[in-house]
């Protein structure tokens, strides 16, 4: 009786610890810990999902999709109503060039050209907020808000840079950069959406 009890309990305590290492592991991608919960505009979001954006055999960024309930689909994504955010903490150096070239292959691969059409004048200023940023290194953060009422506020280490981007439909086509059809990257985008 005494054996049966103490494997009760070890087993609790095993999966006890299993639990918060699970927890813990959940929100630590490519050493960088994101915050569960997160409050933007007021309104507090979940960590949806997560992942790193990989390239050849570097790893560029690690991601955090923040929302304000937990969504596993692309249509259930878009579609939320509410603040929403976007952060990566850059795991190597980049330069405005290559960002800016990556954001409109990502942008091209999943917009189509009606799409691209609508939201000319803020593909333009989101090409001169890259522009403005000459380099980052290991560590920075590029944050993307969505604020309902707002528009899109795009933070660098914290600071807002560049204009205020007020199309939804923008915001919505930036985020299919990682979860459209042709994602930057596939794995990443199973992460964002908690797979």
């Amino acid at each position: 009786m005494k054996v049966g009890n103490t494997i009760r309990r070890f087993a609790t305590l095993a999966g006890l610890a299993l639990g918060i290492c699970i927890g813990a592991q959940a929100a630590e991608v490519g050493g960088v810990r994101l915050d569960d919960n997160v409050k933007v505009a007021n309104q507090d979001l979940k960590l949806n999902g997560a992942g790193v954006r990989s390239w050849a055999v570097f790893k560029v960024y690690a991601a955090g999709l923040y929302l304000p309930e937990k969504k596993k689909t692309v249509p259930e994504v878009l579609a939320l109503n509410g603040a929403r955010r976007m952060h990566m903490v850059l795991l190597r150096d980049v330069n405005s060039e290559e960002l800016g070239q990556a954001f409109m292959d990502g942008l091209n691969a999943n917009s189509d050209k009606a799409e691209k059409a609508k939201f000319v004048n803020q593909t333009v200023k989101m090409g001169e907020i890259f522009a403005s940023i000459p380099k980052l290194g290991k560590g920075d953060t590029i944050t993307n808000d969505w604020i309902p009422g707002s528009g899109m506020h795009v933070l660098v280490n914290g600071k807002r840079v560049g204009d205020v981007l007020p199309d939804l439909a923008f915001y919505n086509a930036f985020l299919k950069i990682w979860l459209g059809e042709k994602p930057v990257d596939r794995s990443l985008k199973q992460g964002l959406l908690g797979e």
